[in-house]
């Protein structure tokens, strides 16, 4: 998969540390992206350009993450028909809940499926999931991973119990 298959896009730079926790779960699971800075409020006339012209790019599903106001995910969304998962950021003075109800309300007809707060590893796991309805390499990628994360789990959960807490 050479060209980007998901796009991921945040408000601004100070997004990026959880932004890049999707990039690496695309990456692991081989799987092509491009990352925008492209803000609803500070630079409309790009978020709306990109959200038009992703399907014709070769983009499959948006990834957007922004904090506070959080409206990229809508915006991106009322100028698309592909998938939107929004990522709320943990930022000022409600630690994300207001970034959290900004993407997750959305008027009916212009859905945004919403992760957690700083839930970028998941926003992309879900644009997997989403992909894998086209792409079955996808789908073995997930069940691995999910596979090996049992596996984990089950090895953490036999040391724990020989430590007889």
């Amino acid at each position: 998969m050479k060209k980007p298959l998901v796009g991921i896009l945040m408000g601004s730079e100070s997004d990026l540390p959880v932004m890049e926790k999707a990039a690496e779960v695309l990456k692991e699971m081989g799987i092509s992206y491009e990352m925008e800075i492209s803000s609803a409020h500070r630079l409309p006339d790009k978020t709306a350009n990109y959200a038009k012209t992703a399907r014709n790019r070769g983009i499959e599903v948006l990834i957007a993450g922004a904090g506070m106001a959080a409206h990229l995910a809508g915006v991106l969304a009322s100028h698309t028909t592909l998938p939107v998962i929004g990522v709320p950021i943990k930022s000022g003075p409600l630690n994300g809940a207001d970034a959290l109800y900004s993407t997750v309300q959305m008027p009916p007809g212009i859905p945004v499926a919403t992760v957690g707060i700083d839930g970028a590893k998941n926003a992309a796991y879900l644009a997997c999931e989403i992909l894998s309805i086209k792409y079955p390499e996808i789908t073995k990628k997930i069940e691995d991973f999910r596979s090996r994360m049992r596996k984990s789990l089950e090895e953490k959960s036999k040391v724990l119990k020989k430590r007889k807490l």
